[in-house]
């Protein structure tokens, strides 16, 4: 069973993650992160900087989840250059340490192998950072991915589209495909995070955590993980049936197992 914080807020989500992270930096200077964009990671970026103040980030490598496919890498929505403006600049990591999945036409038929590729030889990812689509997605691993699934090219549901049409003047202008880790390759991450706030998470929430294991809800497949962190705020929380005895476990923890 993942185990499952509730907190007040993102805000409070975020400086638990943000100290978990600088912990695991100061253990491990080289250490690998897998980094999510979107809204939902953005508390544990901001609350990242102060707590870095004086430590050596220069070793840091980390990956991105996904990118979409044939976008200008210098759009402003481009994961390209969202991991640069809040990640990479704010946290002072060297660029050449971050990757992001090459989404370029030209390259896209092996862009999925070489990042898997670029994965291994860094050891692989210690601390994975996750969010979830209102339809359950992790990733843009839409409904139906295979959880053994690797690196590769995906169609965006249009749901998917929708939700992300608010980073877009239209949703006209949202990729119809994008480049994502595959549920197999988050899954061999050794620590995932996954956040979520707010009510619209709250049933995708409860299926990942409580329901079946089932390809129809791709965030199930943290449940085949041995150490998974759900944190969640109030609102999001608000349809798990076992809620009560999260804040009881979470409450009661020993001190020294940490996040």
């Amino acid at each position: 069973m993942a185990e499952v914080i509730i907190v007040a807020d993102a805000k409070a989500a975020g400086a638990l993650v943000a100290d978990e992270i600088v912990g695991l930096i100061r253990h491990d200077p080289d250490v690998v992160l897998g980094l999510a964009t979107g809204s939902t990671p953005v508390p544990v970026y901001e609350a990242l900087p102060e707590r870095l103040r004086g430590v050596d980030v220069s070793r840091v490598r980390g990956f991105a989840l996904d990118e979409y496919v044939g976008i200008d890498p210098a759009h402003p929505e481009s994961y390209r250059n969202v991991i640069r403006r809040e990640v990479i600049e704010p946290l002072g990591l060297d660029p050449e340490r971050i990757h992001v999945p090459n989404g370029a036409i030209s390259t896209i038929e092996h862009a999925g192998e070489d990042y898997e590729r670029a994965i291994a030889a860094a050891g692989g990812v210690e601390l994975q950072i996750l969010g979830i689509g209102t339809d359950g997605h992790i990733g843009f691993n839409e409904p139906g991915s295979s959880f053994a699934s690797s690196t590769r090219v995906k169609t965006l549901t249009a749901q998917t589209r929708q939700d992300n049409a608010r980073f877009f003047d239209s949703i006209d202008q949202v990729p119809m495909h994008c480049i994502t880790q595959g549920l197999g390759t988050i899954l061999r991450a050794r620590h995932l995070v996954l956040l979520a706030f707010g009510e619209g998470k709250a049933e995708a929430v409860a299926g990942a955590v409580e329901g079946p294991v089932t390809a129809s809800l791709p965030g199930s497949a943290i449940q085949l993980h041995p150490r998974v962190s759900v944190v969640v705020d109030e609102a999001a929380a608000s349809r798990l049936q076992h809620a009560d005895y999260y804040r009881y476990t979470y409450d009661n923890k020993p001190a020294w197992q940490g996040l």
